[in-house]
């Protein structure tokens, strides 16, 4: 386990490496400079920005500054956001993502597992085809489609809930909504898919003849091994409900992460595009790896082997 730990420790750094060069790469290589779009910015001004950005320096010059400042977890500042460093804005605003991320990876488990479980325990009855029949729209519809009619509805028309912003418990409703049903669709369908087969195995039978009551056997015997395939989603679900969360934040005006990083694309802003790339890289190479071990933990059959198998 130490050696498989420190191996995937490694290989996130090195992943880590070679996005965040592939990225420095990728903005050095669009035309101009993101002062470009300013108005009436005197030639001088314009040439002491660049300056101070190091934008005149040669690239290698350049790249070598970038990787030494990442060493020392230093993404340097923001070129529209004044006086502000982009860690400080990572920080401040990915709570808000944080918070709205977590509500939606709850619902989406919770509300998952149980409509899959009624699914599997009422297989080819009425009520599985209905859950089924949503369960393929909700994986059909993107969730800025269902975040702008649940705003259409919900909020314009009928004033259950603000349109914008977090002003409180109910204001999570929507967005928790727009950014669940997916997960909440794609769950319940493997839930069902393995409790089926989980239910119709041998130990299963048995343990209904040695006068296990229902109840018992479903929560011993078939949940544990039924969810392991939840269990490897959950890590990047996770990643994607959290990273995936940048238009949901933009349409409901949350000033969560997602809203700096479609405002830093659109500014041009090169260091806050990369180091909030790097940052939601890092999310998602981080939940997988959790998701790994976990995976491990709850089923003692599956070994991880010297070679990280």
């Amino acid at each position: 386990m130490f050696r498989y730990v420190l191996r995937k420790s490694v290989n996130i750094v090195l992943s880590l490496f070679v996005l965040a060069t592939a990225t420095f790469f990728l903005m050095k290589a669009i035309p101009g400079d993101p002062f470009m779009q300013e108005k009436n910015v005197p030639a001088a001004v314009r040439e002491n920005l660049i300056r101070y950005y190091g934008f005149d320096k040669p690239l290698w010059h350049q790249y070598l500054i970038y990787l030494k400042n990442l060493l020392q977890l230093d993404l340097g500042m923001s070129m529209r956001q004044q006086y502000q460093s982009v860690v400080d804005i990572i920080s401040r605003s990915f709570k808000y993502s944080m918070q709205l991320g977590l509500v939606a990876i709850v619902v989406s488990v919770v509300v998952g597992i149980a409509v899959g479980l009624i699914a599997a325990l009422y297989n080819r009855k009425l009520i599985d085809r209905l859950i089924m029949l949503f369960a393929t729209i909700g994986i059909a519809v993107p969730n800025f489609v269902l975040a702008t009619l649940a705003q259409y509805y919900f909020a314009n028309k009928l004033r259950w809930f603000h349109v914008a912003g977090l002003h409180g418990p109910m204001d999570y409703v929507l967005p928790t909504l727009a950014l669940s049903v997916l997960p909440i669709a794609f769950i319940a369908r493997l839930t069902r898919s393995t409790m089926i087969e989980v239910l119709s195995a041998d130990y299963i039978r048995t343990a209904k003849a040695k006068g296990l009551g229902s109840l018992t056997i479903l929560i011993r015997h078939a949940l544990r091994n039924g969810l392991l395939p939840v269990v490897s989603y959950v890590g990047p679900m996770t990643a994607n409900i959290i990273t995936g969360s940048v238009v949901v934040e933009s349409i409901f005006g949350i000033a969560g992460l997602g809203k700096f990083f479609t405002d830093s694309v659109s500014n041009r802003d090169y260091t806050l595009i990369m180091g909030i790339t790097l940052f939601y890289a890092a999310i998602l190479m981080f939940s997988r790896f959790i998701t790994d071990i976990a995976y491990a933990l709850i089923d003692p059959r599956i070994k991880i082997s010297k070679k990280g198998g």
